[in-house]
């Protein structure tokens, strides 16, 4: 490597703490993308802002102790099969509820 002196380059310390940091990033990044992708879907089906997907996101995730990221998995996992465990259905429902409209933007009152 032009610029770098040979001892600094050939540390296998540096080049294993350099690929965990990697690493670490990579997952972040996916992380992110599952998250981002979860809070899409609360938005959609939920007919919220994206302030409140976020936070019916975390309130799920917050009231059944479960990570964020598993709860936007699970999420997803809903979206393309169908299939959601009860406890973060009711979760989901109840967190909705509270950050939710009140009704579908046109219908007529309730």
């Amino acid at each position: 490597m032009p610029g770098v002196p040979e001892e600094r380059a050939a540390d296998p310390d540096r080049v294993f703490a350099l690929q965990e940091e990697i690493d670490q990033l990579k997952e972040a990044v996916a992380s992110h993308a599952v998250v981002d992708q979860a809070i899409g879907m609360v938005i959609a089906l939920g007919r919220v802002g994206p302030d409140e997907g976020w936070a019916v996101l975390k309130d799920v995730s917050q009231h059944t102790n479960i990570r964020l990221r598993n709860v936007a998995d699970l999420i997803l996992i809903w979206g393309r099969s169908g299939d959601i465990p009860e406890e973060i259905r009711l979760a989901l429902e109840e967190a909705l509820e509270r950050y939710g409209p009140t009704q579908i933007p046109g219908a007529p009152p309730q």
